[in-house]
């Protein structure tokens, strides 16, 4: 494993890892984000695909989490089938997010799972949110955005020993 911050790893280790590793990001601070609405105030301002993320798990206890493109349709009804969850996927509760992401809800994103160093969370993320060169993650706080480039972010995951599934969450699975 990559020379990783020890955990929790809140914002400024975070950034200060994707600095180390080289990877080129910015970071825009703001009020508190809750919401994609929230979130959608931003626009104009800062570049790139803008994400929502969810976190859930199935009847097995095995958690997901899911970084789509903002405006994307998430089908919850048969997603797991799209992720190979043992069920329907129902939302990840406050206390699970916080101790395998080190997230609070309204902060989840991408970055969390450098907190999860067990690899006990499946991370996904949309195949829309590919087409653009750069992507928009909460840096484990909702008080700020960081930009990263596509290709880096999925190099992120790598490092944190996280294979990133691309899939078209919005897709219908019978």
């Amino acid at each position: 494993m990559t020379d990783l911050p020890s955990t929790p790893v809140d914002r400024n280790a975070l950034l200060g890892f994707l600095d180390k590793q080289g990877f080129a990001v910015t970071t825009t601070d703001h009020p508190p984000l809750f919401t994609v609405e929230d979130s959608q105030k931003l626009r104009g301002s800062i570049e790139g695909g803008h994400t929502k993320n969810l976190f859930l798990k199935d009847k097995k206890g095995a958690y997901f989490l899911l970084t789509a493109e903002e405006d994307s349709e998430v089908n919850l009804k048969t997603l797991h089938k799209l992720l190979d969850g043992s069920s329907r996927f129902s939302f990840g509760k406050p206390e699970a997010l916080l101790e395998l992401l080190g997230v609070i809800p309204g902060a989840v994103t991408a970055f969390g799972i450098i907190n999860d160093r067990e690899n006990n969370v499946t991370f996904a993320i949309d195949s829309r949110l590919m087409r653009h060169d750069k992507i928009n993650c909460h840096p484990l706080t909702n008080e700020a955005t960081t930009t990263i480039a596509r290709d880096d972010l999925l190099a992120f995951a790598k490092l944190c020993e996280h294979e990133p599934m691309i899939v078209d969450l919005s897709q219908e699975v019978d």
